[in-house]
């Protein structure tokens, strides 16, 4: 594979490489097309993009209902919500070192545009597209859906997933008519722009403290109720 630098398109029908993400183009300029962001000029990769949304949200149902054979619709749909949401593909595109390839105008190379979640799961999309524009659905499949396997291997059970730390959280005590927990914002600091929250999460039964950092009041809450999952779990 061949990396291109972060620069403004140019004709590259010579440079584009044949071989990416595990497949070997018959059209190479699908795969220019599919890594150009459409700061570079065109033809870039917006349509592409809208395609290959509609392909993964495909290959991801199907995988899912062979994988959780028991779950209900709601429990697949949160499942799929997971899997195919902004960071869950920009962390696949990283592991392609899609950001290495892509093109990019010099507003977006100069503010770090290769490094973009919203940038990087927009290029995968692209990219899904391309190779089943090129090969076809049953071939596409095939490279993309082992992707996703680490994903789908670690996603919690399907009456699960979905649900945010608070939530499992409270479901837990409630199921065994426990008291609920007890947030409380122990430190604030940081400057106006960039806030530090920590926050304690007390449970009366069984008798649990855990805290928690984020950026924001919710997010130190979420962070402490996880770590209070993690103590129940253990």
């Amino acid at each position: 594979m061949q990396s291109r630098p972060w620069c403004v398109a140019q004709p590259r029908n010579d440079l584009a490489p044949r071989a990416f993400a595990g497949h070997v183009y018959t059209d190479p300029a699908l795969l220019d097309q599919a890594l150009t962001h459409r700061s570079a000029g065109s033809p870039h990769n917006e349509r592409l993009e809208f395609l290959g949304d509609a392909l993964i949200n495909q290959f991801i149902a199907e995988a899912l209902y062979r994988y959780w054979p028991k779950a209900d619709e709601g429990a697949l749909t949160r499942g799929r919500a997971e899997l195919v949401r902004e960071s869950a593909l920009a962390g696949i595109a990283r592991t392609l070192d899609l950001g290495a390839n892509l093109v990019l105008g010099p507003g977006e190379m100069k503010t770090g545009g290769h490094r973009r979640d919203s940038i990087l799961a927009d290029a995968l999309e692209a990219l899904v597209a391309s190779i089943y524009l090129d090969a076809g659905f049953d071939a596409c499949r095939a490279v993309v859906l082992p992707w996703f396997d680490p994903l789908i291997a670690g996603l919690p059970p399907a009456n699960k997933v979905g649900k945010d730390a608070k939530t499992r959280l409270q479901e837990w005590l409630q199921a065994r008519q426990r008291g609920l927990p007890v947030y409380t914002l122990v430190e604030e600091h940081g400057d106006d722009h960039a806030r530090i929250f920590r926050v304690s999460c007390r449970l009366a039964e069984p008798a649990i403290t855990t805290e928690g950092e984020g950026s924001s009041r919710r997010a130190a809450e979420q962070q402490a109720a996880e770590a209070a999952m993690q103590v129940i779990d253990a």
